[in-house]
């Protein structure tokens, strides 16, 4: 259901509020990019400082832009089974096709506690949902045997592997289990082992050649995809020069889309690393002119 490219869609800001008008102009943007998935409030859309009814407009807005023309997986996730519940409960009321659920980040849950915590979120709407592996920003890991399990539960489809566990994505694609990776730089490598695509940061700022490297490995073009993967490789690399969404929002400013900013505790990106950034976009042939909204 959730297969190709999925862009991990940043929340624009402006003066402290939700842009929707930049919301809506970016999700038009990956309709004509063909982009298969749009996905609002993960943590790329920096869901942590998004408060219930913010996180709540913003995934209404997506879905009012997309008007049917695009999937939207709305991001659900907390730390909370509670709040989980509630905006997944939310997603499903205002007309999502899917939700996407991070794993509980800082309590560290036991591999009972996530199995606890996924089939209590999934019980709560018929939405599918697509679990979201990611050790480095959460503390702990969903080990495969887990995802197994919890693939017995009818509407836990897919898996977002952000861990670059090569052997994880091998055994649970192998297992039937769809499975995305949730980094841009590891998309070809899991793909050849079976995964199905990408929830992408990179899409943001390079949409049409993320749906051109994805759609290569669909058709098994081994050299094209890898022709893709190492022009795109640096700006993947760039857009990690500080903790994500800092770089792909001040990339998609340089390129006209968005205001940059961030909410606290993040902040602006560094002038050292704008101009690394904007190195990056330059060899991966992104050079749209920067225009005024």
């Amino acid at each position: 259901m959730f297969e190709g490219v999925t862009v991990a869609l940043v929340t624009p800001f402006r003066g402290g509020e939700v842009d929707e008008g930049a919301i809506e102009s970016l999700v038009e943007m990956h309709v004509d990019a063909g982009t298969h998935v749009v996905s609002p409030c993960g943590t790329t859309g920096e869901s942590p400082t998004l408060d219930d009814a913010e996180h709540r407009a913003v995934v209404r807005r997506v879905l009012r832009a997309a008007r049917g023309r695009i999937p939207v997986l709305a991001g659900t996730g907390s730390n909370d089974t509670r709040r989980a519940v509630a905006l997944t409960r939310a997603a499903a009321e205002e007309g999502a096709a899917g939700a996407l659920v991070v794993v509980p980040y800082y309590n560290r849950p036991t591999q009972e506690g996530l199995l606890a915590h996924f089939r209590r979120v999934a019980a709560a709407s018929d939405l599918p949902i697509v679990l979201y592996n990611v050790p480095s920003r959460t503390g702990c890991t969903l080990e495969a045997e887990t995802v197994l399990r919890l693939a017995e539960t009818r509407n836990i489809v897919a898996i977002k592997e952000a861990s670059g566990n090569l052997d994880a994505v091998t055994r649970l694609s192998a297992a039937g289990m769809t499975v995305l990776s949730g980094d841009d730089a590891t998309t070809v490598p899991f793909m050849s082992v079976g995964a199905k695509g990408v929830v992408s940061v990179a899409a943001n700022v390079a949409a049409r050649e993320m749906r051109e490297m994805v759609d290569a490995c669909h058709r098994g073009n081994g050299a094209a995809a890898l022709s893709l993967h190492r022009r795109l490789y640096p700006l993947f690399r760039a857009l990690f020069l500080e903790s994500n969404p800092i770089p792909v929002k001040a990339a998609l400013e340089m390129l006209g889309r968005i205001d940059a900013e961030v909410r606290l505790p993040l902040t602006p990106l560094s002038e050292s690393n704008r101009q690394k950034l904007r190195e990056a976009l330059s060899v991966a042939g992104i050079r749209e002119p920067a225009a005024a909204r």
